[in-house]
């Protein structure tokens, strides 16, 4: 009744769909989905089927229409599954004619005195590297591979920087930092500073290989979750005719990339410093490496779910409101008991998230919103947004006709909020609308509270964004009623240290639901309202997707 009172401004049908979402439901959904039984709905598993068909299920019990594929619930979704033999030494040697000017320290794994270096890979905590395959072949095969660190592996016209200028890296194996120089301020992360940006951009210059060094604060996460996100086979779409193969991608920890730097008399801090600037050319390390990779390849399905409410208004109903939410996680490994039983039960990321968008379907189900509204839960977000990414290319309505894509992923558990994270605000004409919602909820809005992580670029809305989709994704927080300042971002490092990708992301009937309730009521509204809007939301000006939007299908 309160969080209704805070929206007496809106109209009664509004809040005669909001008072449907309840803490409850949202309960119920988290709690099956997130369920052992599901062993943490890794595509390709059967837990992962069953959610594909728990959602489906409850789509078409409230009565939509399927939105997919002939006439079903189902969009597949082809994957090829990666599964590489990592070998548990990875040998590094200095090359015959390189020069490390002065003799090189010796670490503590390294071989030959100073000639040669041996680094540990593989799933546990003490790896010094973490090795997975790239180009979908049998073997990943590098000899004698030249290493060449490449700063931030970044090229961004518009702002003047090039990481690879004329440098030839063909052939050769990429060192690379993580995060972006600070082209919009300090501490924020653009696409540029993602580890999916750097490795296709090394492997469109040649390279076939690319090491991207680890540091909690550059990727925002522990090595942990490096170790866990990697400790299952890789999965991707089917590569096309256009894609650049590279033999590996890697990470590697920040102590073995100074015992890297000195094998060849260099100074990692140095070389770090020098990449700040804009006149940075890339290094040559004077060292080299040698991997054989085998690869088992298989190809399954998966799919992404999608129901629809078709539209009331004979003019708009062509057009259409999407919300999304990813139903994968990272399923399970060997166990280690008894700290865990190695499921990765995915409660917040993102059972929630599909709890949250079940909800809102339940509340808009009784509506007649003018435009259509489409309901996606999408596969394999976890492993690289693969799902939005085949419906962003395969979308049930041309793309240009979405007016927005409203994403959850990872919501609120904490409690209610004074005030709601707007990530990517400034980007589109859709922030109005979710200002005027969370101003009717008695809220405050920002931006992202936490720009280093660059969460904007690590989930579904990102791949409909490339499409030309204007996107909503809003986190409630970081500042919670009856908390003491400080406690929400306590809580989200406390999460991100010790539950994020961890087996321990577990449900068990105790979070404080009545945050996720707030900001599934205003996603809901905020969706009718586009959908009865008289015009399609706008880009931003200038904004880095305005061209997607203006060349999009219609």
């Amino acid at each position: 009744m309160i969080l209704l009172a805070l929206l007496i401004a809106a109209p009664a049908a509004e809040r005669a769909a909001a008072a449907r979402i309840t803490a409850a439901e949202l309960s119920a959904h988290i709690r099956f989905l997130s369920d052992d039984l599901l062993e943490g709905r890794k595509p390709g598993s059967a837990g992962d089927e069953i959610a594909i068909r728990y959602l489906a299920s409850q789509l078409e019990a409230l009565g939509l229409k399927p939105g997919a594929d002939n006439g079903t619930f189902f969009q597949p979704v082809p994957l090829v599954e990666l599964a590489a033999e990592v070998p548990r030494d990875i040998p590094f040697r200095m090359e015959p004619d390189g020069s490390a000017g002065g003799r090189a320290e010796p670490a503590g794994r390294s071989i030959g005195g100073d000639k040669s270096l041996v680094l540990h890979a593989g799933n546990g905590l003490q790896a010094d590297m973490v090795v997975g395959p790239f180009a979908h072949i049998d073997l990943a095969h590098v000899q004698d591979a030249p290493l060449v660190f490449a700063g931030y592996g970044i090229v961004a016209p518009e702002y003047g920087w090039d990481d690879y200028k004329d440098a030839d890296v063909k052939g050769k194996v990429v060192v690379l930092l993580n995060f972006n120089p600070p082209f919009k301020g300090e501490n924020v992360r653009l696409w540029y500073g993602r580890w999916d940006y750097k490795y296709l951009t090394a492997a469109a210059h040649g390279a076939v290989g690319a090491i991207l060094i680890h540091t909690t604060q550059s990727a925002g996460y522990p090595w942990q979750v490096v170790v866990t996100s990697w400790s299952t086979p890789r999965q991707d779409l089917p590569p096309s005719p256009d894609d650049k193969p590279m033999q590996f991608r890697s990470w590697i920890t920040e102590p073995a990339a100074q015992q890297l730097a000195r094998l060849s008399g260099k100074d990692l801090d140095q070389l770090r410093a020098a990449a700040q600037g804009k006149d940075f050319r890339p290094v040559p390390l004077g060292s080299s490496m040698s991997l054989e990779m085998p690869v088992k390849r298989r190809t399954f399905q998966s799919a992404n779910v999608i129901g629809v409410l078709p539209g009331s208004d004979p003019k708009l109903r062509d057009e259409a409101v999407l919300y999304t939410a990813h139903h994968d996680h990272l399923g399970k490994v060997v166990p280690v008991p008894p700290a865990t039983d190695g499921i990765y039960n995915g409660a917040l990321d993102n059972a929630a998230g599909c709890a949250t968008i079940l909800t809102i379907a339940h509340a808009v189900a009784s509506t007649k919103p003018k435009r259509s509204i489409y309901f996606a839960f999408v596969t394999a977000e976890e492993q690289g947004l693969l799902g939005s990414e085949w419906l962003a290319k395969h979308p049930p309505i041309p793309a240009g006709r979405f007016a927005v894509d409203i994403n959850v992923d990872s919501p609120n558990r904490l409690g209610r909020t004074s005030d709601l994270g707007i990530l990517g605000l400034g980007k589109s004409s859709v922030d109005a609308v979710v200002k005027q919602v969370a101003s009717e909820q008695g809220r405050t809005v920002h931006g992202d509270p936490y720009p280093d992580r660059g969460t904007y670029y690590r989930s579904d809305q990102f791949s409909l964004a490339h499409a030309g989709v204007p996107g909503v994704y809003v986190k409630g927080g970081p500042t919670y009623l009856g908390r003491p300042a400080g406690w929400g971002e306590i809580q989200q490092k406390a999460y991100e240290m010790h539950d994020y990708h961890q087996p321990s992301d577990e449900y068990h009937g105790d979070w404080d639901l009545s945050g996720m309730v707030e900001d599934a009521q205003l996603e809901l509204i905020v969706g009718l309202r586009i959908a009865d809007a008289p015009a399609m939301p706008r880009w931003t000006p200038g904004d880095e997707f305005e061209a997607a939007r203006k060349s999009a299908r219609r």
